[in-house]
């Protein structure tokens, strides 16, 4: 073959293993062959499962040559978070105190991946206690973007995007609360998906334990891919639904053709952060690539973003991630204790009211703005934003001041306004100006991702950005 199978695309990969064209030995072998070479130069794996993975391949491979029906990702390499449970392994969430906390029994959505046949050759790296928009633990070291060494690969799923813009896998498992998918997707130029809170099963954290209220109402898990087609598929069937989540919802993946032509809002600014030049330019040529395929596409105020990300703020940073404080000092590593610094700053200099009272209105008033989204939705079904208003940001910026810390918020003000409001959103990279890709969200209305994936795939038509590639330094 010209091309090796680590090259391809999951749908490619399942097809041609269901054909009979090729084993998920040879997949899988393949794909910890491409590990063996890249991930010793950027670290996105944390965790090499080669053993593990060659003997869930030939069983595979046994289930296909006897006439058993297979799951649509049989014998396809996928990597899991370390910060979700996989039978069999720790889920350390970077935390070196964690390092044994090995758990018996599959995460919701790891399970729907592991019936779907995937094959998990190894868990991506992440910051101590996910938090971070970089990748970095005392535990696990650090991960390398792969386009540059000196520029952050995102964070939190900072190993999940490097590890599949590099080849590591077909598949990457994410999560995102705040831009822990998107970003790390944007900053390592492949697709991310933050889907609708309540589409795929989740449970963050210890069974035994209760989760924030920001973690049950904002906390999703997502694919991340080199194709949008591919995270299409890694979303269908991660999104099976399970009685483990209290709030997982059985909606169908697609809904009913959008009125053509279809409008499409462009919000570039909300007064917070202006993006960047280059960012701009990308946002345009997305735009254009919709107009040419037919969306009317308008450029529009939308003012509730900015609301909406204050709040992620106030809510989260400010009135509930506090409660991790303590376990942060006690176990977390230096650069975690001074990124939650600097982040508890900006929430003070943001908000000085945390009291109950601020806590219940916050949580009535986030009501309102997701139905004032739903009505602004109604007219423009789909909605185009940075991804950042930033380009990707240098190593460790955030530990650098409080003033750093709070450039870095604001330029994040689309991911977490998104966050807040509990919408599916997609980071589909357009560009690679000075070799360091870009990319931008597309914004639907709840359990619509199948409008973000068809808008995605023609602006993805038009990206002059292609994976996986070679890590450079």
């Amino acid at each position: 073959m010209s091309e090796h199978i680590w090259q391809w695309s999951a749908v490619r990969t399942a097809e041609a293993i269901r054909t009979g064209t090729i084993t998920s030995r040879e997949a899988t072998e393949s794909a910890l062959d491409r590990i063996h070479s890249v991930n010793p130069h950027i670290n996105a794996l944390a965790e090499v499962s080669a053993e593990e993975a060659l003997s869930a391949a030939d069983a595979a491979d046994r289930r296909r040559a006897s006439g058993e029906v297979t799951g649509p990702l049989h014998g396809v390499p996928v990597t899991i978070k370390i910060n979700s449970d996989q039978a069999g392994h720790a889920t350390t969430n970077g935390v070196t105190a964690l390092k044994d906390a090995v758990v018996d029994c599959d995460g919701p959505h790891v399970a729907n991946w592991r019936k779907a046949g995937a094959i998990f050759v190894g868990r991506t790296n992440t910051p101590a206690f996910s938090i971070r928009w970089f990748t970095d633990n005392d535990l696990h070291g650090r991960t390398l973007n792969p386009w540059d060494p000196n520029r952050t690969p995102g964070g939190s799923s900072g190993g999940a995007a490097a590890a599949v813009a590099t080849g590591m896998g077909a598949l990457a498992h994410g999560n995102d609360i705040g831009g822990s998918i998107r970003y790390p997707a944007a900053s390592c130029g492949v697709v991310g998906l933050r889907p609708t809170v309540g589409r795929v099963p989740s449970w963050y954290g210890p069974h035994d334990q209760d989760q924030l209220l920001g973690v049950q109402t904002m906390l999703v898990q997502g694919p991340l891919a080199r194709t949008v087609a591919d995270t299409r598929l890694g979303l269908a069937t991660m999104a099976v639904w399970s009685p483990e989540d209290p709030f997982c919802m059985p909606v169908p993946l697609t809904g009913e053709p959008l009125q053509r032509p279809a409008r499409v809002a462009v919000v570039r600014d909300v007064g917070i952060k202006s993006p960047d030049p280059a960012v701009n330019t990308a946002i345009t040529k997305a735009s254009r690539a919709l107009e040419a395929a037919g969306y009317i596409v308008e450029e529009v105020e939308l003012p509730l973003l900015a609301e909406a990300w204050r709040l992620w703020w106030q809510l989260v940073q400010g009135i509930e991630f506090p409660e991790l404080a303590p376990a942060i000092e006690e176990l977390g590593d230096e650069a975690i204790r001074r990124s939650a610094d600097n982040q508890f700053a900006v929430a003070r200099r943001m908000s000085n009211d945390f009291g109950l009272q601020a806590y219940i209105r916050g949580y009535a008033r986030r009501g309102t703005l997701i139905r004032e989204m739903q009505l602004f939705l109604q007219q423009y079904p789909l909605l185009i934003t940075p991804v950042s208003a930033d380009r990707t940001f240098e190593v460790d910026a955030d530990v650098q001041g409080v003033d750093r810390m709070q450039a870095v918020i604001n330029a994040q003000w689309p991911m977490m306004s998104l966050a807040a409001l509990g919408f599916p959103a997609l980071s589909v990279p357009v560009a690679n100006p000075d070799g360091l890709p870009i990319s931008v969200q597309v914004i639907g209305r709840k359990f619509r991702e199948d409008t973000l994936f068809d808008a995605g795939e023609i602006i993805e038509a038009h990206s002059g950005v292609h994976t996986p590639i070679e890590p450079t330094g």
